[in-house]
């Protein structure tokens, strides 16, 4: 549930407490595990940044790059380490410290996305430094992958036959077989507990006594675990596009489906209104073209120019990106049309989430920082599904799968014929891989912390603001809603009332009344789609 953030189609690489703190030995403690012995992670915090220029010749002059160094495994800090990637923009007025971004996935690098999209926040440097970071197996932080062609074999028709599920189980297996290979030693140690843990040290190594913090969609996963590993180290904190805590992957997957079939429509009301749609004018026969087109592509994918292949669920894919705003619906039309009429993946493969090209099989023995060129083109996907696995306790057997199979994929169906099998094979990814943690299901509750402010939009269609009503009761009094009546994936950048409240209480401190609401604005329903390739 990366969050969309700009109007461009471009690939942005391209959801147990205790009241006290303890310090030990200058680090700070997970309050859930304060009163265990712990390891020695002093050295971890006493680390100094040291900021230099960031690498690339597209990136912007005044954005600084640094790293800190983190354990590869919290319960055994000599066992290794790995550099997380950091980047800045320095406060333009007087700062209180340091405000941190994340801006969705899981799997989403933070670096490139402040580089492209940083302009939306530059009135937050009125008061803070604004750091982003790509989180451990993302981006240039040991980032993931599952080789050639790992993701992408699970997903297709074939792979999601209800009837022939013992060669479903193989191809499940072996492709958690070949992202482990692929990945390196972090693929064990990757997960939002771990990533809370790792921004811990990064808020000692800026400085900060307290987090401030903006976390879009997984964002507020990962904002939420922390209120719950460091509540007395909780500043000002915003969660935008609240992800789940409770539902289980399997219904989680069945509102995201839903959720994406309803954009969907919507999208095609739009389209059909409009002389240039790929699908025509009859709204009743474009939704039926849109089914035919994804299973065509998956029973014949074409070819791109980056010498793969486009398959119909990367199609799938990149329509869903494309639905995260009402404002990208004039490039998802232009992209369709060029697919459909020109047979031309380019234009819809800016929205395409990865998984897309050749991966590179590359990862850094020592932890160290991977060059922008060497991040896998699966990237994004592979450390998708490695964290949402991670933070999955569940992992129903084969014979428990075989018999809930049929009624799955019946499910995922009906929420969605276009979204259902790709939200089914996501699900299923899981299987083949350890266990993940129950921690965010159990323990990410009751927090006690300053106020944190929760914002939920009503025709969000990744993160169903009934999920920022029902983690707000969960994380209890300090959560805060702001109810936003507008539509699009998170509130901050689609709505101007959002965007000041949010601002207000970053910047000021001053924190809207729980339950306080923002109108939709007026949406563009004339918009001239853009002309880029």
């Amino acid at each position: 549930m990366l969050a969309k953030l700009s109007t461009r189609p471009a690939v942005r690489r391209c959801a147990g407490v205790s009241v006290l703190v303890l310090a030990l030995l200058g680090a700070g403690l997970p309050a859930a595990a304060a009163d265990q012995p712990q390891p020695d992670l002093s050295r971890f915090y006493r680390q100094k940044l040291t900021w230099t220029a960031c690498p690339g010749t597209d990136t912007p002059e005044d954005l600084q790059c640094a790293k800190v160094t983190v354990p590869l495994d919290y319960a055994r800090p000599r066992a290794g380490t790995l550099d997380v990637a950091l980047a800045r923009y320095r406060a333009s007025g007087t700062s209180r410290g340091s405000l941190l971004l994340n801006f969705g996935g899981p799997g989403g690098a933070g670096i490139p996305a402040l580089a492209a999209e940083g302009k939306q926040f530059m009135d937050l440097t009125n008061g803070y430094d604004l750091v982003t970071f790509d989180p451990r197996g993302v981006g240039r932080s040991s980032p993931v992958s599952c080789g050639d062609d790992g993701l992408a074999s699970a997903g297709t028709e074939k792979e999601t036959d209800v009837s022939r599920p013992q060669a479903l189980f193989k191809q499940l297996r072996q492709t958690a077989d070949q992202c482990a290979r692929s990945s390196g030693p972090v693929l064990a140690h990757i997960g939002t507990v771990n990533a809370s843990r790792d921004l811990d040290v990064i808020r000692q190594a800026l400085g900060d006594g307290r987090l401030n913090y903006l976390g879009f969609s997984y964002g507020s996963r990962l904002g939420a675990v922390y209120a719950a590993q460091f509540p007395g180290k909780v500043g000002r904190v915003v969660l935008d596009g609240v992800d789940t805590l409770t539902e289980s992957p399997a219904e989680q997957g069945v509102a995201g489906a839903a959720g994406q079939q309803t954009a969907l429509d919507d999208f095609l009301d739009w389209c059909a209104t409009d002389r240039g749609c790929p699908f025509g004018q009859d709204r009743r026969r474009a939704g039926d073209q849109v089914v035919r087109l994804v299973r065509s592509l998956d029973e014949n994918p074409v070819p791109t120019d980056f010498g793969g292949s486009f398959s119909g669920q990367d199609l799938v894919g990149a329509i869903g990106q494309g639905l995260y705003s009402r404002e990208l619906w004039p490039s998802l039309e232009r992209a369709l049309a060029s697919l459909i009429e020109d047979g031309d993946t380019r234009r819809v493969l800016a929205f395409a989430t990865g998984g897309i090209g050749l991966p590179r099989e590359r990862h850094r023995a020592d932890g160290g920082l991977a060059d922008t060129e060497d991040v896998p083109a699966d990237n994004l996907p592979a450390a998708l599904m490695a964290i949402n696995c991670a933070d999955d306790p569940d992992r129903p057997t084969a014979a428990r799968l075989t018999k809930d199979l049929k009624d799955l994929r019946a499910a995922y169906d009906q929420a969605s014929p276009v979204f259902g099998r790709y939200r089914l094979t996501q699900l299923l990814l899981c299987y083949g891989r350890p266990k993940g943690t129950d921690f965010i299901r159990d323990r990410v509750k009751d927090v006690h912390t300053a106020k944190m402010l929760l914002v939920g939009t009503r025709g969000d269609p990744a993160t169903p603001y009934q999920w920022t009503v029902e983690t707000a009761q969960r994380l209890g009094p300090s959560a805060v809603v702001l109810d936003n009546k507008g539509e699009g994936h998170t509130g901050y950048s689609s709505s101007t009332c959002v965007h000041r409240k949010v601002n207000d209480f970053l910047l000021y401190g001053s924190l809207p009344a729980n339950g306080s609401s923002c109108p939709a604005d007026a949406i563009r329903r004339s918009v001239t789609p853009d002309s880029g390739g």
